[in-house]
């Protein structure tokens, strides 16, 4: 099974997403930016609020998956899966609880 490559923060304190958007890494928070705003927070280590806000961008038309893949230094399929994750399910895909099935029943014959 491969493993996941996880977001680059501990490599890369601050860098370019596109020429307007931007990150920065400080006490453990990244930080957002476009232009000069602060946009969105998250820890380094909360990874499900990064694809939610990597995916956003894309699905609203801020970036390409092209430009997060780089920035970030994640792979092509965890983009895209989180760009699909996004556009069925919203922000509120990214928090849900995986759902798992029941325990089987044993029944009696009739």
């Amino acid at each position: 099974m491969p493993q996941e490559l996880l977001p680059q923060f501990s490599v890369v304190e601050d860098g370019e997403i596109t020429d307007l958007l931007s990150f920065q890494k400080r006490e453990g928070m990244i930080y957002y930016f476009h232009g000069s705003f602060p946009v969105f927070c998250h820890a380094e280590k909360d990874r499900k609020s990064f694809r939610m806000f990597t995916s956003q961008l894309v699905v609203n038309g801020n970036c390409r998956q092209v430009d997060i893949i780089p920035a970030f230094g994640v792979s092509a399929i965890s983009v895209k899966r989180a760009v699909k994750k996004y556009r069925e399910g919203g922000t509120a895909a990214f928090y849900t609880p995986p759902r798992t099935r029941g325990a089987s029943v044993l029944t009696t014959e009739m």
